[in-house]
């Protein structure tokens, strides 16, 4: 260092020098960190945003997510009841595979036509027969001997008629007489 008084003076003139620059310096200084506090701000203001917008998103992930498992809890039974069905009526319908393919390839339209007309007079034909026919029917074990007996009596009638004489004649008239 020079101690001389152009040295001090040089010294002195740099020291002041520098410090009329420091000022300055430290404003550009100020105003750097105020551009760093206000982008801070606005990073912190979009984070925030971010925050509050992935809070949101969780929410609904989790709704998303009960509703998701209540389906899945929902699936679960269908798929076990369907298994069980499955597992229930398999053998059944592979038993009953070859006959429903024919009963389908047997099957005419007309057929089917009158097979939707029986069924639509099903509740007619139950009220008679269980009105008329049945109650016909629990008497036919006592009316059968009356009606033989009533067939060999008209049996021997008609024997007895064909033994009068002349009855030809007149049946042959009686027949001349229908045809007239």
């Amino acid at each position: 260092m020079d101690l001389t008084p152009r040295g001090i003076f040089g010294l002195a003139r740099t020291t002041v020098e520098t410090a009329l620059s420091v000022p300055g310096r430290v404003l550009g200084l100020l105003e750097a960190a105020e551009d760093v506090v206000r982008r801070a701000d606005t990073l912190v203001a979009r984070t925030e945003r971010v925050l509050d917008k992935t809070e949101n998103l969780v929410d609904r992930a989790g709704a998303v997510t009960a509703i998701a498992e209540t389906v899945t809890d929902d699936a679960g039974r269908t798929v076990r009841t369907s298994r069980e069905l499955m597992d229930s009526y398999a053998p059944l319908a592979q038993r009953a595979h070859p006959l429903a393919q024919r009963f389908v390839e047997e099957l005419s339209a007309h057929e089917v036509d009158a097979a939707i007309e029986l069924v639509d007079q099903l509740p007619v034909l139950t009220k008679h027969l269980i009105e008329d026919v049945l109650p016909i029917m629990s008497t036919l074990d006592k009316v059968g001997p009356d009606i033989h007996q009533l067939l060999e009596v008209t049996n021997d009638v008609r024997q007895a008629i064909l033994g009068i004489p002349g009855f030809a004649f007149l049946r042959k008239r009686g027949e001349d007489k229908e045809d007239d």
